[in-house]
């Protein structure tokens, strides 16, 4: 990534993987646009990224949302300067075996990860293509190969990359690149509640998913 200052939004970044790339992204000198469900949820990182001396503000979007994204995307750069950058890593899990998975559990982890990152691509893209410069950073994971019990993770990861790729064929002559990473299993909040909602210890749900 450039050295010069960007605008950045990173979505689902009032924890876990989402604020661990907002703290960073400050420490290189850019200007973070913290987006979560609940804007209070994001205060925590911006304080910490403003102690730091770094600039960042929290902004309420689901990224599932149509109106929420566009209004959330246009705020930023109101406030902070277009977004030049954007990193869409916002997600959940609703993991269960396919003969218990409800068609609600399904919708929810596309809409989030799919739906969202298409909708949050396709506000900041005009940003982006006026200044001839723009960097989209997706975030897969290695269960885009398959995962026992996340058959809605798997697929929406696994479409991720596609997406990636189809935005890299379409964006590139404009100056902007689409990247996807896929991290292996990170223990965060989520996962932590992934296990509670397995009705497993931590410790006990770590053991079989590193098995």
């Amino acid at each position: 990534m450039s050295d010069t200052p960007r605008t950045v939004i990173v979505t689902g970044a009032a924890r876990g993987i989402g604020a661990s790339a907002a703290r960073r992204l400050s420490r290189d000198g850019h200007a973070i646009g913290i987006i979560d469900l609940d804007a209070d949820a994001c205060q925590a990182v911006v304080d910490e990224i403003v102690a730091e001396g770094g600039t960042a503000q929290g902004f309420a979007a689901d990224v599932s949302d149509e109106a929420s994204v566009k209004a959330a995307v246009d705020a930023i750069a109101l406030a902070m300067g277009p977004p030049l950058v954007l990193v869409n890593n916002a997600g959940i899990l609703r993991d269960n075996l396919l003969f218990k998975m409800t068609v609600d559990d399904w919708d929810a982890v596309m809409g989030v990860h799919l739906r969202g990152a298409f909708l949050m691509s396709r506000a900041a893209q005009r940003h982006m293509i006026e200044a001839r410069w723009g960097r989209i950073v997706n975030l897969s994971s290695t269960s885009a190969l398959g995962n026992r019990g996340q058959a809605n993770y798997a697929a929406a990861k696994a479409g991720m990359q596609g997406f990636t790729k189809t935005l890299a064929i379409e964006l590139g002559k404009f100056g902007v690149t689409a990247n996807a990473v896929a991290p292996g299993f990170i223990e965060t909040d989520m996962t932590r509640a992934t296990a509670e909602r397995l009705k497993v210890s931590f410790e006990d749900f770590l053991t079989h998913t590193a098995s």
